[in-house]
């Protein structure tokens, strides 16, 4: 049995890796600040005797005990990030240089979730890890992108300087239950519209493309890079490398919810990547790991979930 930390663990990602965690015999402390986390994710969890929560910021140190550390502090839509650029920055940055030190003083290896955003708006497709990357720095989502970008830097001279055990994933856009209901993104935001049967709203028109992943891929993913060798440290994109258009996401839930549904286009916010689609060579090499769940059952599962949310907790939903 390991004791692990999650920070970002009442999360979207982090409740569901909690669980899995939970699930293969592991203690685990969950630490978060709950800012778009929520404790309604880990209520099932709260009375297992090898779970803990922590209310806590990872912008300040944490001085706990503990085998292993995920990563996952930081709001991961543009809606949330957006809505204090600063704090996101520190979190990606502060909130890595915090659990490194912890890391360092534990001896513990270390696993950062970060994400499909380094690549930016990427000029190669599919995208492969070796990529730099085509990122606007002074953009409205750079906060996000180039925070995490600074954290891989930081992870990778820990791991240089310091001889510590570091991980780096990079997430492409994963989907499933506990997505948060307003989180802005668009397998959310139409699902619940479809359900609503309101218009469904698409920014652009919808030729853009991305690769959808389901939640329980992902957090097998993340617990298979914990738990290689030393010497695997990533990058490694983890995502579906299935590539489908915007307009195709909103004509399949509109045919999963069974919705009158229209679809209607506004402009494209800035910066906004036109093509998103992981290489995972390497995630299938060397981690022995692709996704399982094809998108329309995947999507299933999560209008499902949707469907009990909007009659159990309504004011949750509410925008």
């Amino acid at each position: 049995m390991k004791r692990i930390l999650v920070t970002g663990g009442s999360g979207f990602l982090g409740s569901h890796l909690c669980e899995a965690l939970l699930a293969r015999g592991d203690e685990v402390i969950c630490a978060d600040n709950l800012f778009t986390g929520a404790k309604r994710n880990i209520y099932a969890l709260l009375d297992n005797p090898r779970f803990e929560f922590i209310r806590h910021d990872v912008t300040f140190p944490l001085y706990i005990e503990c085998d292993e550390i995920y990563n996952l502090a930081c709001p991961a839509s543009p809606i949330h990030y957006q809505r204090d650029p600063v704090q996101t920055v520190k979190t990606c940055v502060h909130g890595a240089i915090n659990m490194l030190g912890l890391a360092k003083r534990l001896n513990a290896k270390i696993l950062q979730s970060s994400t499909s955003e380094v690549y930016g708006d990427p000029l190669i497709h599919p995208q492969v890890e070796e990529y730099w990357g085509h990122v606007n720095p002074i953009g409205i989502r750079s906060c996000y992108d180039e925070g995490k970008r600074c954290a891989e830097t930081l992870f990778n001279c820990y791991r240089m300087q310091c001889n510590l055990r570091t991980k780096v994933v990079r997430i492409f856009n994963t989907y499933g239950p506990r997505m948060h209901p307003n989180d802005g993104r668009v397998v959310s935001n139409f699902i619940l519209q479809a359900l609503r049967n309101e218009d469904i709203t698409i920014y652009g028109d919808g030729s853009q493309t991305r690769s959808f992943c389901f939640v329980s891929d992902l957090i097998r993913g993340l617990m298979k890079m914990m738990d290689t060798q030393d010497d695997v440290c990533g990058p490694i994109n983890l995502g579906n490398p299935g590539e489908f258009t915007i307009k195709q996401l909103a004509e399949a839930v509109i045919e999963l919810t069974n919705s009158n549904s229209k679809l209607i286009f506004e402009p494209l916010p800035s910066d906004d990547p036109k093509q998103r689609r992981p290489d995972i060579s390497k995630a299938r090499e060397i981690l022995e790991w692709q996704p399982e769940i094809a998108l329309k059952e995947g999507l299933s599962k999560t209008i499902a979930y949707f469907e009990q949310l909007l009659k159990e907790a309504p004011d949750f939903c509410a925008r």
